[in-house]
């Protein structure tokens, strides 16, 4: 009999895997709260730092044996991991407690797991707060050692050439590890969209559905399984029917994964003689080779945050340029669109320091273009590395979190300022250095022409837009339900954005996630956004989509949805739009 499990889907470029499935791991080690005498303090240390040494010595194991070809953010969750290893608030502090408060090695450990866990509870941006992942990841590798007993990954030598993994939960060195033993698919009773599994997923190319609550309980090794990333869907002992339908989708997904490479070097022109430009969204300088591979036409969003992340020190101007200079190489004459850092009270570097007991709601506090203004130190030196970019190449620079003309006023003085420390010092520069602005706040789309009227070009930051629009947090269970692209509310902000940019002439993009949503390229054509900018994977079947469309007939259409968007339902009015 079939048994269908339903959990969220992650759809990599294989978004369907059939094969037996391998459970493993039966959840994170725990302790019991255990005293020990001031003369075990020493034995307690010694067992910490032996399992600690064991941790970093496994870790550095399964980081050499990535392949070279492997895209680099791969290798970087074993390095933060090894950091961490090192952490001084988390090693250093169970050092502490065990010494101060007479407890285990492993009870310690525990309660700093807590502690640090929900700090990052507390956090705002979706993405940080799911970096506790990191901390209970590194805090169970540590445990195994501590009890003695053997690590997911010791207990898994066999080959898994064709198995789908079935576990709690997956650190990021079990995950890489598994799938270079051959598995096809992951399946977790834990995590979310931007979960270690799921973004592991996606850059290893395996479907996967994570959150299926208690499957390892219902589900045993070598039970065939059917994994649908797409919907989020996992079937076991799947009848024939439903076998033949996901063989074929199989076949089905191959052909049209050889379909789009054939888009690549295609202009993404529409039907009616409309070209549109996609580009592609970097988390890392390395990211250059995905967005040229898939055919992007630039980069409209480069984040910088990571220069500031897993680090006691700042990055002075000299870092910046010789990053931006990579990615500008890489890119070959293609254009640069650099976000300026979005750090702050969410998103803090070390080296800022303690924000201070001020802030209770950090999506509401000092970030983004708020925090460079006021710690124009900080600003500065990346001010004066994107205008030294701009003389070797196609560089622009973007402000995230703008609010008000005001803070565009601020920002052009002081790049003013910068143009003439650098025309005395003799070093090159940009001079008509392009300067834009995110518009992911309402108030930011509310004045958007305001905005239009001073900027180089906007781009809408839709995750934001959304969450500040709607009050809600995606990731939050008891309300999630809520984020939804197509409120009456965000295609009002986001047609606003887009009115603005067009009576101004000045170019709007979209660089959220929504820009990259099949089911939304044919609205947005009919609303005028002519740039969209999503992750590199993205870009081809959104080009597919394109190059079928009529943007008269898009905008005729998009006219009608929205005469109607108070008295029917979006999604249904959505579905008419892309079927007619």
């Amino acid at each position: 009999m079939t048994i269908a499990f339903q959990g969220i889907g992650v759809a990599a470029s294989q978004s369907v895997a059939i094969g037996p499935a391998f459970v493993t791991g039966h959840g994170i080690h725990t302790a019991t709260q255990t005293l020990i005498d001031a003369d075990q303090v020493g034995d307690e240390l010694d067992r910490l730092n032996t399992a600690v040494a064991q941790a970093r010595r496994a870790l550095k194991a399964v980081r050499s044996q990535i392949p070279p070809s492997t895209p680099r953010n791969i290798a970087e969750f074993i390095d933060t991991h090894l950091l961490m290893l090192d952490d001084v608030a988390l090693i250093d502090e169970v050092r502490k407690i065990i010494r101060d408060q007479l407890f285990s090695a492993d009870w310690a450990l525990q309660l700093q797991r807590d502690t640090l866990v929900s700090v990052f509870d507390a956090m705002d941006d979706p993405y940080l707060r799911n970096r506790r992942d990191d901390v209970e990841h590194v805090v169970d590798q540590i445990m195994s050692f501590l009890h003695g007993a053997p690590t997911q990954l010791e207990a898994t030598e066999r080959d898994l050439e064709g198995c789908v993994v079935v576990a709690r939960d997956l650190m990021p060195a079990d995950a890489i590890t598994l799938r270079n033993r051959g598995a096809v698919a992951f399946v977790t009773e834990f995590g979310g969209p931007v979960s270690h599994t799921a973004i592991l997923a996606r850059s290893l190319s395996v479907p996967a559905v994570v959150g299926v609550h208690n499957i390892t309980r219902y589900i045993r090794s070598g039970e065939p399984l059917v994994v649908d990333g797409d919907t989020g869907t996992v079937l076991a002992n799947a009848d024939a029917q439903s076998l033949a339908y996901y063989r074929q989708r199989l076949g089905a997904i191959e052909a049209r994964r050889r379909h789009l490479r054939t888009l690549v070097d295609r202009p993404a022109i529409t039907r009616d003689g409309v070209t549109i430009n996609l580009l592609a969204n970097l988390d890392l300088p390395e990211d250059a080779q995905a967005a040229r591979f898939n055919g992007a036409v630039g980069v409209g969003l480069y984040r910088t945050e990571f220069l500031y992340m897993n680090r006691n020190d700042l990055p002075d101007e000299a870092e910046h340029l010789a990053t931006y200079l990579t990615i500008v190489h890489a890119l070959d004459g293609l254009p640069l669109t650099i976000r300026t850092l979005d750090l702050g009270i969410d998103k803090r570097s070390e080296a800022l320091g303690d924000p201070g007991p001020g802030c209770c709601n950090p999506a509401l506090g000092l970030r983004g273009i708020r925090l460079c203004l006021k710690e124009p130190g900080l600003f500065r030196p990346q001010l004066r590395a994107i205008l030294r970019a701009g003389a070797l190449g196609p560089v622009r620079a973007m402000l995230p979190m703008v609010t008000n003309v005001q803070e565009v006023a601020s920002v052009l003085a002081i790049i003013a300022e910068l143009k003439e420390e650098l025309t005395h010092e003799g070093l090159a520069f940009d001079p008509a250095l392009q300067v834009g602005a995110m518009v992911e706040i309402p108030a930011a789309a509310l004045a958007a022409r305001a905005l239009a009227r001073r900027m180089d070009f906007l781009s809408i930051g839709t995750n934001d837009l959304i969450q500040y629009t709607l009050a809600i947090d995606r990731l939050d269970d008891s309300v999630n339900y809520l984020f939804d692209p197509i409120h009456p509310a965000i295609l009002r902000l986001v047609r606003m954005t887009i009115e603005a940019g067009r009576a101004l002439a000045t170019p709007v993009a979209m660089c959220g996630e929504m820009a990259g949503d099949p089911r939304f390229t044919r609205l947005l054509l009919g609303l005028g956004l002519r740039r969209f900018s999503m992750q590199p994977g993205a870009i081809l079947g959104i080009k597919e989509i394109i190059l079928g469309a009529d943007t008269r007939e898009l905008e005729r259409r998009a006219t009608a949805l929205f005469a109607r968007l108070d008295e029917a339902e979006p999604a249904q009015l959505l579905d008419v739009l892309n079927a007619a």
